[in-house]
């Protein structure tokens, strides 16, 4: 089902069949560094975690995380959407972009359609963003969507060291 479409995409609800795509980048090294290791080798573990986590989410909560396809010829590129994680106060906002689709303003191109989403579609309040403090380019882009630093700490299950970052959609922002 289609989310949100800008420009150059279009962010849709995950399906089973997209099991090879996200196999693939939850094994790419930059994912395994920044974000984490999932544990998912095969495709019936990729196709087990969209159905638990992504495809659950969207049907219990009205958002979730997004595959993000380029418009022009549908290849997929990443994902990104809307996460309730137990270990936050609130929804986040994940990203992640296939190595050959890096650099391109894909990741801030469809995370600003997602933010948008976030406050004025589904009305949240706030919104936070969890990094890892040696990804530049991730913390780059949570303060050019207007998010802030909050704090560090560590989040299970691997209890890396975390940056968290929030906006908060009820204060005016210059």
């Amino acid at each position: 089902m289609k989310i949100l479409e800008t420009r150059r995409l279009l962010l849709r609800t995950m399906r089973e069949d997209d099991a090879a795509f996200y196999l693939a980048l939850v094994n790419d090294p930059e994912w395994l560094e920044h974000i984490g290791d999932k544990g998912i080798r095969t495709l019936d573990e990729a196709r087990e975690s969209i159905v638990a986590g992504p495809m659950r989410m969207q049907r219990l909560l009205g958002y979730s995380l997004y595959l993000v396809e380029r418009k022009a010829d549908g290849v997929p590129v990443g994902l990104c959407g809307l996460i309730l994680r137990d270990t936050l106060p609130g929804t986040d906002i994940g990203y992640a972009l296939a190595a050959p689709y890096r650099g391109a303003g894909y990741a801030y191109e469809a995370a600003a359609a997602v933010v948008d989403h976030a406050r004025h579609r589904l009305g949240l309040r706030r919104l936070f963003g969890i990094v890892n403090p040696a990804n530049a380019a991730s913390i780059a882009l949570l303060e050019k969507l207007g998010l802030s630093f909050l704090h560090g700490t560590r989040l299970p299950p691997e209890e890396r060291e975390t940056h968290v970052y929030c906006i908060d959609f009820a204060v005016p922002r210059d």
